[in-house]
């Protein structure tokens, strides 16, 4: 069975950092493209970050490109996404997502973890 499951999130201040994990089974993910995404109340589920599984060409999206670095361990088969000087907009449930597109679009991605509460305070 496939699963991924997210941890990490949390409470913090603004100006705070935290790390999200994102643990992969069920199955090789050598060919695909892991994704994280977030969705705050009452908002559609946005594009956070994305890269290979190989670990190459990640990218972001512009509201988090400076401040979130997305990674990930081949051995322990878990993405990471390193979130530093957090803004009181980066509050919402963060998704991590499995695809075999590379794309920034939730909807191409097929496998999806139950997320994580992360609320930014000022």
């Amino acid at each position: 069975q496939v699963q991924l499951v997210e941890s990490g999130g949390g409470l913090v201040q603004a100006g705070g950092s935290l790390r999200l994990s994102c643990a992969a089974s069920g199955r090789t993910f050598s060919n695909y493209v892991m994704g994280w995404f977030r969705q705050a109340h009452g908002k559609e589920r946005e594009f956070v970050a994305a890269i290979r599984w190989s670990g190459d060409m990640p990218v972001y999206a512009d509201s988090v490109k400076g401040r979130f670095t997305i990674s990930r361990d081949g051995a322990k088969k878990t993405v990471y996404l390193q979130m530093n000087s957090l803004k009181p907009e980066d509050t919402a449930v963060y998704f991590c997502a499995a695809s075999t597109y590379y794309t920034t679009e939730p909807n191409t991605y097929g496998i999806w973890g139950q997320g994580t509460q992360v609320t930014v305070f000022s």
